[in-house]
């Protein structure tokens, strides 16, 4: 059965977004190198981390605002974010206009998306892309996982990623490593 895993790049302050996020400025003022580390001169460790994510991940859930700042052009183009893996979107409402295959539309919550995500991705991992859909999905024991990649800027404002969760929730540590650009924490969650 598929992992469930949130992976997210966060500022030393837990943001994940800087303020004023949008399509234009996808990562909000402040926060444009919280992804130095992919992408900027990565250490070899941080390659295989990215490879293995790559390679392991079976299907995307992630919520409406995380799609429409990145969907199609100037974003992804016509696939999603790692191009024809299927990408499940929490959403409200259902868009009018037609969008590539590899989006599905759920809108009878996360948990719908999640469990539509693990049939689809087999063995493979679920990737959560976005704050709210792991804030949604960990109350409701949905999430296995948990990697941050902790990078050493403080953004000050934004989309927090442990933002609105209840106490209680243990952790146990899979492993850290200490890059150039972030340390990369990796936690199993204690069901």
């Amino acid at each position: 059965m598929a992992r469930v895993i949130c992976d997210m790049s966060m500022s030393l302050d837990g943001y994940v977004t800087g303020p004023n996020d949008s399509r234009e400025n996808p990562f909000g003022d402040g926060a444009g190198s919280l992804h130095d580390w992919l992408f900027v001169d990565p250490g070899d460790e941080e390659r295989a981390m990215m490879q293995e994510s790559l390679d392991t991940c079976g299907a995307i859930v992630m919520g409406r605002t995380s799609f429409d700042k990145n969907e199609g052009d100037g974003g992804w183009g016509e696939g999603g974010p790692l191009g024809d893996t299927p990408v499940f979107v929490v959403t409200h409402h259902a868009p009018t206009r037609t969008y590539p295959p590899v989006y599905r539309f759920v809108t009878d919550g996360v948990r719908s998306a999640i469990e539509q995500a693990e049939n689809v991705a087999g063995d493979k991992v679920v990737g959560l892309h976005g704050a709210t859909v792991m804030q949604q999905g960990l109350p409701l024991g949905l999430v296995d996982e948990i990697y941050v990649h902790v990078v050493p800027i403080l953004v000050g404002g934004g989309t927090r990623l442990f933002d609105t969760l209840p106490s209680g929730i243990q952790l146990e540590q899979i492993s850290t490593v200490v890059g150039a650009k972030a340390t990369h924490l990796r936690y199993r969650v204690v069901h």
